[in-house]
């Protein structure tokens, strides 16, 4: 069974609808859609917003149905000239950007008392994922490379710049480093997988309502074709 999260209802709409023989159970004030995507078991769900979202319902998601793995999908602002508005990112890795204790003489993003904070996504899912996405969006770009996350919408190019800096990161967003927490922590397989739906600078704020609806229709036609894949 693949457990697949979105952060918004938009997000997560469009493959409720393609799913077939759906079953809703409801848990930490979660839907979650049980049912047929593509011929694989799939459990699709919203999280909601922000890093404590994600968590909670990558938790649930993984307590309650009998997941071999978990596909984050969504949407993110791309930190690199070369990743243009609408293209797609997969996740090699994933850090939490605004983990910050530095005071206590830990680098940004240092989770202290953990072996880990650079959560590694898993390299068969990429593969699949690579190849899903350059069969039904032909005409996008597709890339591998770190995934920065925090309680932050990215629209100011003196952050951005601070994030490739200190990250060497591909793409930011709000919930992917927290996924990739949860499912580390439960030894999950995981992949993040992002549409580029703006630049994280100042023109963020006006491009996201213009692009999110094409980014998304790229980030839905990849997972129905990754759960075609993998059934």
């Amino acid at each position: 069974m693949l457990g697949i999260i979105g952060a918004m209802d938009t997000e997560v709409a469009k493959l409720k609808e393609m799913m077939t023989d759906v079953k809703i159970t409801n848990a930490a004030s979660m839907e979650f859609y049980e049912g047929k995507l593509g011929g694989a078991a799939v459990v699709v769900v919203r999280a909601g917003v922000g890093k404590v979202n994600a968590a909670c319902c990558t938790q649930a998601l993984i307590d309650h149905f009998p997941v071999r793995c978990v596909i984050n999908t969504g949407i993110a602002g791309s930190l690199q000239a070369k990743i243009d508005i609408g293209d797609v990112v997969l996740a090699t890795e994933a850090v939490e950007h605004d983990m910050d204790v530095a005071p206590l003489g830990y680098a940004p993003g240092v989770i202290p008392d953990m072996e880990e904070y650079c959560f590694k996504a898993d390299e068969k899912l990429r593969l699949i994922a690579k190849g899903s996405c350059e069969a039904v969006n032909p005409d996008i770009s597709v890339y591998e490379g770190k995934v920065v996350s925090g309680d932050q919408f990215i629209s100011n190019r003196e952050k951005k710049v601070w994030l490739v800096e200190t990250f060497d990161g591909c793409c930011t967003e709000m919930e992917g480093a927290a996924i990739a927490h949860t499912a580390w922590l439960n030894k999950i397989p995981f992949l993040i997988v992002r549409a580029i739906s703006d630049k994280a600078d100042d023109s963020a704020k006006m491009d996201y309502p213009t692009f999110e609806t094409k980014a998304i229709e790229h980030s839905v036609r990849l997972i129905a074709e990754m759960a075609r894949r993998l059934a």
